[in-house]
C-alpha cells in the first residue's frame, strides 16, 4: 500500500544542487513563479504518491482504506514532530476556515476580542459573524508595540492574527509573541499559519502561541484539501466545543460524553489522500532541510526589499521594519500586471497592487528578470 509509506530518501542539505531540486516542479520550465503566496506548487515526486495511493484504492477497495484510515494516527505524529506538538494535540482539517469555525463555536460570546483590521478575511470574518465585542488595530509598521499598549491598557480575552500577513507579507515577531504570552498568561493567542508553516523550523510548544491553524497548500505543497490545528493543553478548558459526528467517536473509541478536544474538530470523515500528501510533503520538506528552506527565502526576501524599495514599489510600513518574508505587494495596476503576464510572470492581484512571493524553488535571477520588466 502506497498510503503513509516513509520511503521518501532524503535530500542532504549539503549536496543539494538547486537547479535538479527545479525540476522536480515542471511550472517552473515555463514560467517565473512568484504565486506560493496562493497555491504552492505540485511536484513529481508528489503526484506519483497520489497516483500509487489511487491505483491501491482502484484494486483495494474498502480494505485499502480501511486500513489508510487506521493509519492516519502516523499524519498526526508526523505533525507533531515537524512542529513539536503532542499528537494528541493535533488535528486534522480541510482548510484553516473549517477548522476557525468549529474551533469559535465553543468560544463564550462574550468574549473581548483584538484583531488586526487588513487580516485574511477567513481569519477575521469568523469573529465578525459571532457576538464577540471585537475591537480593531490598525497594521502598522510597529504593529507589535501597538498590540501590546492595546493588551495592556485593555481587557482581552483573545488574540487572533495571521503569522505572516496575506497582502504585504509583513510577518510577526515570534519573540514578541512569546514575551506577550508571559506577561499576559491568561490571553489566548490564535495565529493563523497558512502563509508561514513550511518556510522555517517552528517550535509550537515554546512559541508562546496557544492555537495555531494552517491550510498546507501553499508553503508547505500539500495540495489542496488538508490542514491541521495545533492545540496547548492548557487552553482547551476555555472552549466549549460543540461539533461531533462519527468520526470524532468510532476511530478514537470514545463515547459521545467523553471526546478528545481535537476529535471537535473532526466531526467527519478525513481523506487519506489529502492528509497522507500533507504527510509526504512534511518529509519532503525535511529532506531538503527546513535551515536550508529559510536560508534561501532570507536570502530571496532580502534582495527582493532591496530592489522594490529601491524602485519606490514597497508600502512605508513593509520598507520600515527589520524582518520580513517573502512575500511583497508592489505599487502596480492591472496594466503592469498585464505586462508581467506577457513575460511569463504568474502573480496576483491583491489589495492596491500585485503581490509577488518567493519559495526556495525560486532565484535571484528570477527576482533580477521582474526588476528588469518593472523598470521597463
Amino acid at each position: 500500500m502506497a498510503i503513509f509509506n516513509n520511503k521518501y530518501n532524503r535530500i542532504k542539505p549539503n549536496t543539494i544542487q538547486m537547479q535538479n531540486l527545479r525540476k522536480k516542479f515542471p511550472v517552473l520550465q515555463q514560467c517565473i513563479y512568484a504565486n506560493t503566496a496562493a497555491t504552492g506548487l505540485m511536484y513529481e515526486d508528489l503526484m506519483e504518491w497520489r497516483q500509487e495511493h489511487d491505483l491501491d484504492y482502484l484494486i483495494g477497495g474498502s480494505e485499502m482504506k480501511m486500513k489508510s484510515f487506521a493509519n492516519l494516527s502516523q499524519v498526526r505524529e508526523t505533525v507533531g514532530d515537524f512542529f513539536n506538538c503532542k499528537p494528541h494535540n493535533v488535528a486534522l482539517v480541510p482548510n484553516f476556515t473549517i477548522g476557525l469555525n468549529l474551533l469559535l463555536e465553543g468560544l463564550p460570546q462574550n468574549a473581548n476580542v483584538l484583531l488586526l483590521d487588513s487580516d485574511y478575511p477567513s481569519l477575521n470574518w469568523p469573529f465578525m459573524s459571532r457576538n464577540f465585542n471585537t475591537e480593531f488595530l490598525e497594521m502598522t509598521w510597529d504593529m507589535e508595540a501597538k498590540i501590546h499598549e492595546r493588551i495592556t491598557t485593555g481587557k482581552f480575552d483573545v488574540l487572533a492574527f495571521s503569522m505572516i500577513q496575506w497582502i504585504n507579507g509583513i510577518k510577526m515577531d515570534l519573540d514578541f509573541v512569546r514575551k506577550l504570552k508571559s506577561e499576559f498568561p491568561n490571553l489566548i493567542i490564535i495565529a493563523d499559519g497558512t502563509q508561514f508553516c513550511g518556510t522555517e523550523k517552528f517550535d509550537f510548544e515554546t512559541s508562546g502561541i496557544d492555537i495555531l491553524g494552517a491550510s498546507a497548500y501553499k508553503w508547505m505543497l500539500s495540495g489542496y484539501g488538508n490542514g491541521f490545528y495545533l492545540v496547548k493543553d492548557e487552553v482547551k478548558e476555555r472552549f466549549k466545543l460543540k461539533s461531533i459526528g462519527n468520526w470524532s467517536v468510532d476511530i478514537s473509541g470514545d463515547s459521545p460524553d467523553n471526546i478528545p478536544f481535537c476529535k471537535h474538530l473532526e466531526p467527519g470523515h478525513v481523506d487519506t489522500l489529502n492528509f497522507g500528501s500533507l504527510q509526504f510533503s512534511i518529509q519532503f520538506l525535511e529532506g531538503i532541510g527546513m535551515d536550508h528552506i529559510k536560508n534561501q527565502l532570507e536570502l530571496l526576501s532580502q534582495k527582493a526589499k532591496a530592489e522594490f524599495s529601491a524602485l519606490g514599489l514597497l508600502e512605508g510600513k513593509v520598507v520600515q521594519r527589520n524582518q520580513h518574508s517573502a512575500i511583497f505587494n508592489v505599487k502596480g495596476n492591472q496594466t503592469l500586471f498585464d505586462k508581467l503576464t506577457q513575460e511569463n510572470v504568474v502573480a496576483a492581484l491583491r489589495g492596491d497592487g500585485i503581490r509577488l512571493s518567493f519559495h526556495f524553488y525560486n532565484t535571484e535571477n528570477e527576482i533580477d528578470a521582474i526588476v528588469d520588466i518593472l523598470k521597463s
